[in-house]
């Protein structure tokens, strides 16, 4: 069973630094293939921020390319999301996924499992 839980979010100014967290609070074996994080804002739909793979590869929304980076740490069963340059419209409730091998990494349909969130508050 996997139970994710994120952690990190916080209220911060534009230009700031947030790093968001996420561990398999079952501390089971391994199995997700790919790891993503999602985000929502109020009133929108939620989008894919970032992901990796088993294999490594990794990628980005364009709006946080350059700015965020995604890590994986399978000894410890965490999964990290460095946020730099924060802007305001980086605002909303952060999600943490897991899923099987997939190669549409930021369709949020290609995770079967998800925390509860971590809010990310970015003020101008």
């Amino acid at each position: 069973q996997v139970q994710l839980v994120e952690s990190g979010g916080g209220s911060v100014q534009t230009g700031g630094s947030l790093r968001l967290s996420c561990v398999d609070s079952e501390v089971s074996p391994w199995i997700a293939k790919t790891m993503a994080w999602f985000r929502q804002a109020p009133g929108k739909e939620r989008e894919g921020v970032a992901a990796v793979r088993d294999d490594a590869v990794e990628i980005y929304a364009d709006s946080v390319k350059g700015r965020f980076t995604i890590s994986r740490d399978k000894n410890s069963n965490s999964l990290y999301l460095q946020m730099h340059s924060l802007k305001p419209e980086d605002t909303g409730m952060y999600y943490c996924a897991a899923g099987g091998w997939t190669r549409f990494l930021l369709s949020d349909v290609q995770y079967g499992y998800w925390g509860q969130g971590t809010q990310v508050t970015v003020s101008s």
